[in-house]
Order: structure tokens, then C-alpha cells, then sequence
């Protein structure tokens, strides 16, 4: 991880990549909370990703009223998926809720070859990233779609 800081401009730069997520975790689909706040999910949130919800397939088996033990905020933070807080380019900044945040940042290192199928919300994460760091090309997004199939080739084992 480098110890780089973050630019002049980063509060403008992860406001952006909000607005682009539409206020959603790019990971679990729920909406951003403010501090103190508790949403219920919707038809956005990818309901496997929040055991805590009252929406789960499961909510029922918890016999208590209230929140679930454990119920965590989902505030929408922006993280540096290789850890560098200089490096800005869209593929390294996903808007993830601030559960899935510590989740990844736990067990994403973007240089690490991975042999199972990605997530589908990050396939165009690495997808940019392997253009990056493989063809030397900083691709925009919607070229790293029409690309991604071809993208992702490139690290598959075999």
C-alpha cells in the first residue's frame, strides 16, 4: 500500500463517484445513509450482501423486534482499490457502503492474480485496471465495456 496522500481536489472527485453510483453501493446495491440513519433495502440492494435487513429471505427467524444484533449504517465512502490514494482513475475508485468497504479493503489487493470468476461489480474495476497494467492503456469507461470480455482474458488462468 503507498503512503501517498490524498489530491487537492479528492472532495470533488468522490463526490463525483457517488453521483456516478446514483447514491448506491456499487457492491450491495444499498442506498447511502447519513450518520444515524437506517434505510430499508429495495429493489436496488442485492439482499445475500445484507443478512441484517428486514427484507432478508431469512429476517423472519429473528425473533426479537428492532434492528438485528449487528445491523451495521451503509454511509457511501470511496475506496482506493489499490490503495493509493493518488491514483484517481475511475477503475480504482468503486463507491462502496461502508460495511462492504472494510470487507474489501480487507481482501482486494488489485495485484494479486485471482483464479475464480470475479464479481459481477468488479469485473469492471479490474477490467481497467488489467488495461492499465497490462496494455499500458487508461481506458474510459464505456471503452473498457465494449473491451471487457477481452480485458478480463488477460489475467484468466488457465
Amino acid at each position: 500500500m503507498s503512503a501517498s496522500a490524498y489530491p487537492m481536489d479528492w472532495p470533488e472527485i468522490s463526490l463525483q463517484v457517488k453521483v456516478d453510483a446514483g447514491w448506491r453501493c456499487v457492491r450491495c446495491g444499498h442506498r447511502s445513509e447519513r450518520p444515524g440513519q437506517l434505510l430499508p433495502c429495495d429493489e436496488g440492494c442485492d439482499l445475500p450482501r445484507h443478512p441484517e435487513s428486514w427484507e432478508h429471505p431469512n429476517h423472519d427467524l429473528w425473533p426479537h423486534g428492532g434492528l438485528w444484533p449487528g445491523q451495521r449504517q451503509r454511509v457511501l465512502t470511496v475506496h482506493h482499490l489499490d490503495g493509493d490514494k493518488a491514483n484517481c482513475r475511475w477503475w480504482n475508485l468503486p463507491a462502496l457502503c461502508q460495511v462492504c468497504h472494510l470487507s474489501i479493503q480487507g481482501r482486494v489487493e488489485m495485484g494479486r492474480r485471482w483464479m475464480f470468476e470475479h464479481s459481477e461489480w468488479f469485473k469492471p474495476y479490474v477490467a481497467g485496471s488489467y488495461a492499465f497494467r497490462y496494455l499500458g492503456q487508461d481506458l474510459a469507461r464505456p471503452e473498457m465495456e465494449d473491451r471487457i470480455e477481452e480485458l478480463l482474458d488477460l489475467e484468466r488462468i488457465a
